[in-house]
């Protein structure tokens, strides 16, 4: 196996691993609140305290990877992921189990920004986008693909299997990494210490906010204050990375005009895929009658359209440049959630479904890899690390505050509900496309031109 082939396959793995956790778990709840009980809270905080420090930290994991190098901060995460994953899958008790999902988020956040960087390090130009489609056709499938997992692994075995199962690729990975790092010079190591704690508090609050307004009221004074602390600490963070002398977002960063535009970008793409495989999900299961297991089979086609055609986008994005496929990308999803209006009470998945579904998924496989290209390959090689880590900032608050609107569109799920949620998933594609339209603009020839090569 070549290096670069294998950095790619240590990039999918570090991350596979994460986004796969963060969408298996939700089929096993059932099965976790019948062994631990708990209820509906302790259900909850299973899935919400993996978001809150995976969402909290990914920021300053990026700013690690870029001052202490990516492969030693991606051997950190390995291990404590794995320990995390093993604490999981031997909980006694309910509130075991939340903090060992806790400390998983908290190791995934150090996982993804590492994986990207580390190709952004190793390849330039159509190699680089044609890697970032490889990889981006891998862990969106992941996401996904987790729920399929999840009702074969609980049917089969019982809902600790979905935790034992990120043992062994997470040895593979580590294996993966020997010698990796002999190349790679990080830079001399200035950690924006104030910078870190305001972002972590300001990401942690906001997404903690998010999180539980849906189950305890705007009013509530938990989501007050972290509200107001988020807010007020991402406030701050933007006015300190303005003044420190080694910001760790460094401002010059969002002046890029393909990082800005297309982090605009991911936080309208990625708001309307999360609400709609959140409402798909519940719609099909809830109204529709489908079982776990079904309703995962039911977004398999945008996986495997992901897994075939991204890398070949990827490769055409480094090419021909990333603007036309962001445009065009989204508003095919949006086609596909406009067809999603033709499902009915009983929602038979060949005529009300699988149109539907089909043509959001060949969007979604023209959008993602040219969207993280355009972004990552105009970061500069030393800020790789940080530039994944907004991005991937951006992609998950944008989850969260879309899943926390569905309250705002409809007050269930129902089949006028789910509706609904496919117009604003519609608007909220057509909003990315026109933003990737005004705002992303392609590399030079030159730029494109470029054969592989390291950073270093």
């Amino acid at each position: 196996m070549t290096r670069g082939t294998r950095v790619i396959v240590v990039a999918i793995l570090a991350a596979f691993v994460p986004f796969l956790d963060g969408a298996v778990v939700n089929v096993a709840l059932p099965a976790i609140r019948d062994d631990l009980g708990g209820g509906l809270t302790t259900q909850q905080w299973v899935v919400d305290g993996y978001l809150l420090t995976l969402g909290s930290l990914i920021l300053l994991s990026g700013s690690l990877a870029d001052a202490y190098g990516r492969v030693r901060i991606m051997r950190i995460g390995l291990i404590a992921f794995g320990l995390a994953s093993i604490a999981c899958a031997i909980a006694p008790t309910a509130g075991f189990l939340i903090a060992a999902r806790l400390a998983q988020g908290a190791a995934g956040a150090l996982l993804v920004p590492s994986a990207l960087a580390l190709i952004v390090q190793e390849f330039r130009g159509v190699a680089q986008s044609a890697a970032i489609g490889t990889w981006t056709a891998w862990t969106s499938g992941a996401m996904i693909a987790g729920p399929v997992l999840g009702g074969v692994l609980v049917d089969l075995q019982d809902w600790r299997a979905v935790f034992w199962i990120n043992v062994l690729p997470l040895a593979v990975t580590l294996w993966l990494l020997r010698g990796l790092g002999v190349e790679e010079r990080p830079r001399a190591p200035r950690l924006d210490a104030a910078g870190a704690a305001l972002a972590a508090v300001g990401l942690g609050g906001t997404v903690l906010a998010l999180i539980e307004v849906p189950r305890l009221g705007a009013s509530h004074p938990l989501v007050i204050v972290s509200a107001a602390a988020g807010v007020g600490c991402l406030v701050a963070f933007a006015w300190w990375e303005t003044r420190a002398r080694h910001p760790m977002v460094p401002p010059s960063l969002l002046r890029i005009r393909n990082v800005a535009w297309g982090n605009l970008a991911t936080l309208a793409i990625y708001g309307a895929l999360s609400l709609g495989s959140f409402a798909l999900t519940v719609f099909v299961q809830e109204t529709a009658g489908y079982s776990a297991t079904q309703a995962g089979l039911a977004s398999l086609p945008p996986t495997l359209l992901l897994l075939l055609l991204a890398p070949r986008v990827g490769r055409l994005a480094g090419r021909y440049g990333p603007r036309l496929f962001m445009t065009v990308g989204p508003l095919v999803s949006a086609v596909g959630y406009l067809l999603l209006l033709r499902a009915t009470d009983q929602a038979p998945y060949w005529s009300d479904l699988f149109p539907g579904i089909v043509t959001f998924g060949l969007g979604l496989a023209l959008t993602v890899s040219p969207l993280t290209s355009a972004i990552l390959g105009a970061v500069p090689p030393e800020h790789a690390g940080v530039g994944s880590a907004v991005n991937n900032a951006v992609a998950r608050i944008a989850g969260l505050v879309a899943v926390a609107m569905v309250g705002l569109i409809t007050t269930q799920l129902d089949t006028a509900g789910f509706h609904a949620v496919a117009l604003a998933c519609a608007a909220l594609f057509a909003i990315g496309a026109a933003v990737s339209w005004v705002g992303i603009r392609n590399p030079g020839p030159e730029a494109a031109a470029l054969e592989p090569a390291r950073a270093d």
